[in-house]
């Protein structure tokens, strides 16, 4: 009787380690920011985002049903892609499974450093091309409602050969300074360098959210920032920037996330009145 009570409670404890473990790695978690700006045209005011980053080729749902009904209950007007679409060693197919069922959006994609491990990336980028999406390296394109405009830019990461600083040079050359700018980058650890050029918005990823994350502690480690990483997740603003960091939404290096699940962010942008 002992015995078999001590195996109906090692059971139970197995059993609910092994639903947690999952919940961490593939229940999404959705945040949502409104960022109000004046430097925002009012045709622009409720314009709707979302941010996705780090899928590294998960799938969420058979077809990405469960990541789809996600994005498509919240009706955004622009998807913000911060790189690592594909995983370094990973198969291709998911990740096109989604991209393939997001034609009805307007799709912008940056590079992130898992792409540039990939010998196979400029093939994978000249399909992502054919499906739709626009791919930005090291340059902006301007976004109109009602002949009003806001400027997207895109820069790609570092890994590709270049820095941050750069290619956000490159990319500002012929930019409008008085027009709003939505700035897609993979790496958060810059921040500095987008609060001197002045971005209004900028979307990252990158950190995985620190991985493991704990209370008052917060994210544990991050690729290019180390132990105890100041930029993991969310919201943060200096000076006229504001910059969002996507916890990601699949795995690379370390293959479990702890407090941490996947993250959607759905953004809504305002004007000032």
């Amino acid at each position: 009787m002992k015995t078999a009570k001590v195996f109906l409670v090692s059971l139970f404890f197995i059993t609910a380690l092994s639903i947690f473990l999952y919940s961490q790695n593939h229940w999404i978690s959705m945040d949502q920011y409104v960022v109000q700006s004046s430097n925002l045209p009012q045709n622009f005011d409720d314009f709707k985002i979302v941010h996705l980053s780090d899928l590294h080729g998960q799938s969420f749902g058979k077809n990405q049903s469960y990541l789809l009904k996600k994005i498509h209950t919240f009706k955004p007007d622009l998807i913000a892609i911060t790189g690592d679409l594909f995983d370094a060693s990973s198969t291709i197919e998911a990740s096109f499974n989604l991209i393939e069922q997001l034609t009805d959006y307007p799709v912008y994609f940056v590079t992130g450093n898992h792409e540039s491990w990939r010998s196979d990336y400029v093939a994978l980028e000249k399909q992502l091309a054919e499906l739709g999406v626009h791919i930005l390296r090291n340059e902006h394109k301007i976004i109109e409602i009602g002949k009003q405009q806001i400027e997207i830019i895109g820069i790609d990461d570092p890994n590709f050969g270049d820095s941050v600083d750069n290619n956000l040079q490159v990319s500002l050359k012929e930019s409008d300074p008085n027009s709003f700018k939505l700035l897609l980058s993979h790496r958060p650890e810059t921040f500095e360098h987008y609060v001197e050029k002045e971005i209004d918005l900028v979307l990252s990823g990158h950190a995985h959210g620190g991985q493991f994350r704990l209370p008052f502690i917060n994210g544990i480690v991050a690729p290019d920032q180390g132990l105890f990483p100041t930029f993991t997740e969310g919201i943060h603003t200096k000076n006229k920037t504001t910059m969002i960091i996507s916890r990601g939404l699949g795995n690379s290096i370390i293959p479990q996330r702890l407090f941490n699940r996947p993250n959607l962010i759905q953004i809504i942008l305002k004007a000032d009145a």
